[in-house]
């Protein structure tokens, strides 16, 4: 990531600092350090940590690192050894940031516990928050550079999806099935992150560990996959039958499928989550299929498969023009089926724009 774009991310960060009334935000290696200087260090038990003041920031770097993380980076570095330990030159950046009397710290609460706890034994009586008004609030709102890897990386998804559909023959195992899945991702650069392939009555698990249950005729597939290209994801749901949908499944789909639309109707900037959720979710529970919708309607997607904003019953997050998340109703029937339909939307200002180019239409392979 170039000097420039950095520079305008933490000058953002330091605005909702103020806003917020925070004095120091401590980002460990991950998808917020990420974000804000385009680049992680080598992670380990060692506290390596971003330190970001009302006017400068600096690394907290062990010295086993230093050398390759410089070749990324110009921001100082504070380096400490094994044998001396990383209080003295913690203490040195915090001096150097003009923070050492901090009352309002943010922690990264994707770092280990023994980073943070460092930094807030050694701020001691300072208040602490996570990133969520800071670094996380930013991270929601994707760039047209984030916006493009992730339409990129939607498209492989898609081609992925309809190798495995094409591929989909009774006696197949699920674990065979997600192979294509797989190989797919990996001809087109992409690195796999999960393959979820849920035959039969194992669809009605919605997190079902692909296994050696072999596809039988008359079957209905959840099919649930996602690899990373560069430093984002894919993930898309669709549904197929082995030959012909099950006894009372067409009824079912098209309950899911009127969810998903009401959830992308109601997805407009200035609207709270919850009323996406709410939206899919009464539909559903009109229908009679209430408890067996069983989880959230969506999360969003970025430097991580399930980041902020969630779309939950309870959400109030507002939406805003820029944020990337799921839309993914679905209903559970123990015993039978699962049917899940899940879409990635990119929310403008006229609404949601759908990454996926594949009908949600339940796909049927062919005998023989």
């Amino acid at each position: 990531m170039d000097m420039q774009k950095t520079e305008a991310r933490l000058s953002a960060l330091r605005a909702r600092m103020r806003a917020t009334g925070a004095d120091l935000v401590a980002l460990g290696p991950g998808p917020h350090m990420q974000w804000l200087v385009g680049f992680v260090p080598h992670a380990d038990e060692r506290p390596c940590l971003l330190l970001v003041g009302p006017e400068r920031e600096a690394f907290l770097m062990p010295a086993l690192n230093a050398v390759g993380s410089r070749q990324h980076t110009d921001i100082r570095f504070f380096e400490w050894s094994d044998e001396a330990g990383p209080a003295a030159a913690l203490s040195a950046a915090l001096e150097h940031l003009g923070t050492t009397d901090a009352t309002r710290v943010v922690v990264d609460e994707s770092m280990r516990a023994s980073f943070a706890l460092l930094v807030l034994d050694t701020l001691r009586g300072a208040a602490h928050a996570f990133t969520e008004e800071t670094s996380g609030a930013l991270r929601q709102l994707k760039d047209a550079d984030e916006q493009a890897e992730i339409r990129r990386n939607a498209g492989i998804g898609d081609r992925a999806m309809q190798a495995l559909q094409a591929a989909a023959r009774p006696g197949m195992t699920e674990r065979a099935l997600a192979a294509i899945a797989r190989s797919v991702f990996e001809a087109g650069g992409a690195a796999p992150l999960f393959t979820i392939v849920g035959s039969g009555p194992n669809g009605a698990a919605p997190h079902h560990q692909t296994g050696a249950r072999p596809l039988a005729v008359g079957d209905a597939v959840v099919v649930d996959i996602g690899a990373r290209q560069g430093s984002y994801s894919s993930d898309i749901t669709r549904m197929l039958a082995v030959e012909r949908p099950p006894e009372g499944y067409p009824e079912v789909h098209g309950i899911v499928d009127t969810a998903v639309k009401a959830a992308l109707a109601a997805t407009r900037p200035g609207v709270p989550a919850k009323s996406v959720d709410a939206a899919a979710r009464n539909r559903i529970a009109e229908a009679g299929y209430g408890d067996y919708f069983v989880h959230r309607t969506g999360h969003g997607l970025g430097l991580e498969g399930h980041e902020p904003p969630y779309l939950t019953a309870t959400s109030e997050t507002v939406l805003e023009a820029g944020m990337v998340f799921s839309i993914e109703p679905g209903i559970y029937l123990p015993g039978r089926f699962g049917i899940r339909l899940e879409e990635i939307v990119i929310l403008h200002d006229h609404g949601p724009e759908i990454l996926s180019g594949l009908s949600r239409d339940l796909f049927v392979t062919q005998g023989g």
